[in-house]
């Protein structure tokens, strides 16, 4: 069992996956055929996330208590607790069957096809994702409002958008950039079920046939990218907070 497995990892550190028990085609070459669904489908969710949910954090936890804060909250909790296939047949639903603004399955062709099919499911994928960002930029801002900086440059007379430009949402952007991170790292591996509610070719329906399948060498694969994109999203967000946050850059100098 560990020789095979040191076999197969080294072969994977060249770049073979070997090939599909099913198929007998390439696994790597399978998993390319349908990276790009899923990675055009991870980041117009992303796109649809980070517009929406970090306004109305940033909206929510300067007007905290108001009417705008209370329905945000609310809309999130429901949210977080809808499932994610119902979220999918409920656009599927509305947009598809009865208004018919949208196609209910496939990907398209070309850029601007691609981008009217995969509206719906990018919606339905966002919906899960908005809560999550939307009370991490609140909870951020709202912890850093309230910081004595804040209160000393508030009365040394800057203005409000120094204020905010150079205090709070630089302060307060760290959590939320973990957050994304990470939620972009689920988009990326872990939209199954929104794949197979509007059959698309991606690598989460390729990974649930797979599994009922039995086929391993793709399974392997496929966790194998999931653990990479994981620690990849990692780097790059410790990298982002040694850029963004001087103190990191000072102790590094120091050490």
């Amino acid at each position: 069992f560990f020789v095979q497995y040191g076999n197969w990892a080294l072969a994977a550190l060249q770049g073979d996956f070997g090939v599909s028990i099913r198929s007998g085609d390439s696994v790597l070459s399978m998993i390319s055929e349908r990276l790009w669904v899923t990675v055009w489908l991870a980041l117009y969710a992303f796109v649809i996330t980070v517009v929406i949910a970090i306004p109305l954090g940033i909206v929510a936890a300067v007007r905290r208590g108001s009417w705008i804060d209370r329905l945000a909250s609310s809309l999130t909790l429901i949210a977080l607790c809808t499932p994610a296939f119902a979220i999918g047949f409920l656009l599927l639903f509305v947009f598809s069957v009865q208004l018919d603004w949208f196609p209910g399955f496939g990907a398209g062709e070309g850029f601007l096809d691609t981008v009217w099919h995969l509206t719906l499911p990018a919606l339905a994928l966002a919906t899960l994702q908005i809560p999550i960002l939307l009370r991490q930029t609140r909870a951020a801002v709202m912890d850093v409002v309230d910081k004595d900086y804040v209160v000393f440059a508030r009365a040394r007379g800057l203005s409000s958008r120094r204020i905010w430009t150079r205090y709070i949402l630089r302060n307060g952007s760290l959590p939320v950039l973990t957050s994304a991170g990470l939620i972009l790292a689920f988009s990326l591996a872990g939209a199954v079920l929104i794949e197979n509610v509007f059959a698309l070719q991606g690598l989460g329906t390729m990974f649930v046939t797979s599994v009922g399948q039995l086929d391993l060498p793709i399974v392997q694969a496929l966790t194998l990218l999931t653990a990479a994109l994981i620690l990849v999203t990692n780097l790059v967000i410790d990298l982002l907070y040694y850029a963004l946050d001087p103190r990191l850059r000072r102790a590094g100098a120091a050490a």
